[in-house]
């Protein structure tokens, strides 16, 4: 099936339809560490990956050594729930000044402060980035006002990172989000974790090296069983659509192959918990989770799920199968012979791996030694929407009882002409 291009989509389908989860703007509270809410039990460990050279990931050899002693001048802004501010350990790098912190509560202002070693505050985001002192901002907001903020700090000339999603159910934030970083230049990079887990960090190289070959099919899930509502800033976590946070998921395939989704067909299960019930949520959505059937730019398959109905499970996990080899937990199986490195790149000694299976401190680094080389971060604007915009659709489609729907494509200009 032929890619549709973006602006062709919001023509036929209409911008204003698009924009549901635009509304609920604000900042705070984001995301939440697995097995964080009170009540819950973690998921079962996964197995360790061996360490046999013939077919699993390799321990990294190489150590950290220094590419500057360049400083870059930060400031963080959101101190939620899961305190994912301070939780990326951009205090602890060895090329970062934090300047300023900000959180619209007082008390986790000075929190966040402190995690940070950090004793200038703003009461918001609006104001740290007018400080002209700060080089780069990392928001760590409520996911409605990711777009938003992000957009207000590339306008005031500031590098940035955001936790995930890219934007909360609204294309047309997607396509001024885009617009904003093509047009200032700057370096947007999204925080999935899923990104730099060990298992997809070694499909990357694999599948990169050759592995693989094309995927013929591709499996990624996001499980976080939330009989309760997890809190949230005004609530925005209450009966949200499961795929508007897919990118755990479609991270994947999108983060193993640098491909595309085309278009997918979903369902949705409706679940008992009283946030889903009609009229219990500001979304109208019913879903408790949603599993997706996506088309790939490579003639395969992908299905993808978000899920929080299936008790007493939370795992972020996947697998890749391709016509010259298969990866999972166990490691990687298939006709090459001898693997490339696939372990992650190393850390200064002071950063901690941290939490999401030891992601956090490598998308922190990866996003400091993107400014510091000038050069685009891995998780780009064009990587980010093309893991967040296909749960948008996933989740149309599903309201739909599975119709199949076409996904709009987000590529770097060199490629769009060399697919034109």
């Amino acid at each position: 099936m032929h890619p549709l291009h973006r602006r062709e989509f919001l023509d036929r389908l209409g911008r204003a339809s698009m924009g549901l989860g635009a509304a609920w703007a604000a900042k705070s509270s984001i995301y939440c560490r697995l097995g964080a809410e009170p009540g819950l039990q973690p998921a079962l460990a996964k197995p360790a990956l061996d360490s046999s050279p013939s077919n699993q990931p390799t321990p990294s050899s190489k150590k950290w050594e220094p590419i500057s002693d360049r400083k870059i001048r930060f400031g963080i802004v959101g101190y939620g729930v899961c305190r994912f501010g301070a939780a990326f350990g951009f205090q602890d790098h060895p090329n970062v000044q934090i300047v300023a912190v900000s959180d619209l509560i007082p008390e986790r202002c000075r929190e966040l402060a402190k995690a940070c070693r950090c004793e200038k505050t703003y009461p918001s985001l609006e104001e740290l980035v007018k400080d002209p002192q700060i080089e780069a901002v990392f928001v760590a907001t409520d996911a409605p006002s990711h777009a938003r903020h992000c957009i207000e700090v590339l306008r005031h000339d500031k590098h940035v990172m955001t936790a995930v999603p890219a934007v909360w159910g609204s294309l047309e934030e997607a396509e001024k989000l885009l617009e904003t970083v093509e047009k200032t230049g700057l370096k947007y990079m999204m925080a999935e974790t899923s990104c730099f887990r060990a298992d997809c960090w070694a499909m990357r190289q694999i599948y990169q090296a050759g592995g693989f070959g094309n995927l013929v099919y591709t499996e990624g899930e996001y499980y976080h069983y939330s009989p309760r509502p997890i809190d949230s800033f005004r609530g925005w976590r209450i009966g949200s659509p499961p795929l508007w946070y897919p990118t755990h998921s479609t991270a994947y395939y999108v983060g193993v192959t640098g491909k595309r989704f085309t278009s997918v067909s979903c369902l949705g299960f409706r679940g008992n918990f009283p946030a889903y019930q009609p009229g219990a949520n500001r979304y109208n959505n019913p879903f408790t989770d949603e599993v997706a059937l996506f088309q790939t730019t490579e003639g395969g398959t992908a299905r993808i799920s978000m899920c929080k109905s299936i008790r007493g499970l939370v795992a972020e996990r996947g697998r890749v199968f391709g016509q010259l080899g298969w990866m999972d937990e166990s490691g990687y199986h298939g006709a090459m012979e001898k693997l490339p490195e696939t372990s992650r790149p190393p850390l200064p000694p002071t950063v901690p791996a941290g939490g999401h299976g030891g992601s956090h401190g490598h998308l922190a680094h990866e996003f400091v030694c993107a400014i510091l080389e000038d050069r685009q971060p891995l998780i780009h604007i064009y990587e980010a929407l093309a893991m967040t915009v296909p749960g948008i659709i996933a989740h149309q489609s599903a309201l739909k009882d599975g119709q199949t729907m076409k996904i709009p494509q987000y590529d770097p200009p060199r490629k769009q002409a060399a697919n034109s």
